[in-house]
């Protein structure tokens, strides 16, 4: 650490304060991510620039790393925090300059379950990666997905569980959104320790998604499926 309070992140050219910024996220150095996002700015970068080659590609490198088993959830709590530090200053001027998104995700735990490390960290890995996420965090009954899914119009629906007896709610809130005919208008994505491919299944999810990593990865994919669909022409689907 004291190596980084004697650097100078102003003294670096931009490939090199670049580069620093992806070891200072990987560390968890908010102050610094900041400092680096401020002096990108200043000189005169896009916020879309510095948003995908600073902090998208910085919590690329951490997904990579917790995928492989080098990194772990202390440690991805504190990158994504990092980041999130980097995104409150970009947030309000990617809105002004409409920046493309990835896509946006409403995700929340299920009714009855008051778990949310794994979540939140499906949250902040899926907004570093330029998602718009809609965390409506705990013991969420039907009608508050219901309700989200009607104001943010997401792609994505994802649902969160950690315990064997509030995994089955999820197919709850599929078979409303079935009733509803609506289904097939998101992605589903479920996750939580309990869960497996298997259920997923069974109660008429897209995916299973094992950990954040797996999540960002699934969502990515299914949004170039979604983007390789529309660019056949959607007017069949419409």
């Amino acid at each position: 650490m004291s190596d980084d309070d004697d650097l100078d992140l102003r003294s670096l050219d931009d490939d090199e304060l670049v580069a620093q910024m992806h070891d200072d996220l990987y560390d968890g150095l908010k102050d610094e991510v900041v400092e680096g996002v401020e002096i990108l700015l200043e000189r005169k970068w896009a916020p879309y620039k510095v948003l995908t080659e600073a902090l998208v590609e910085g919590m690329r490198i951490v997904g990579i790393d917790f995928r492989d088993g080098i990194l772990f959830v202390p440690e991805v709590l504190l990158a994504a925090n990092s980041m999130k530090a980097g995104m409150a200053i970009l947030r309000p001027l990617l809105a002004e300059t409409g920046a493309p998104k990835m896509g946006k995700m409403v995700i929340g735990t299920v009714k009855g379950d008051i778990h949310d490390i794994g979540k939140n960290l499906v949250s902040m890995m899926l907004e570093g990666a330029g998602f718009e996420v809609i965390d409506l965090g705990i013991n969420n009954p039907v009608e508050n997905y219901l309700d989200a899914l009607e104001e943010h119009q997401p792609d994505i629906l994802g649902m969160s569980a950690l315990l064997t007896t509030t995994m089955p709610y999820m197919k709850v809130v599929i078979d409303t959104l079935k009733e509803k005919g609506i289904r097939d208008d998101y992605v589903v994505l479920v996750g939580g320790a309990p869960l497996n491919e298997a259920f997923a299944d069974a109660i008429g999810a897209d995916a299973y998604c094992r950990d954040a990593a797996v999540a960002v990865e699934t969502a990515k994919d299914y949004m170039a499926r979604r983007h390789n669909q529309a660019d056949h022409g959607s007017a069949a689907a419409v």
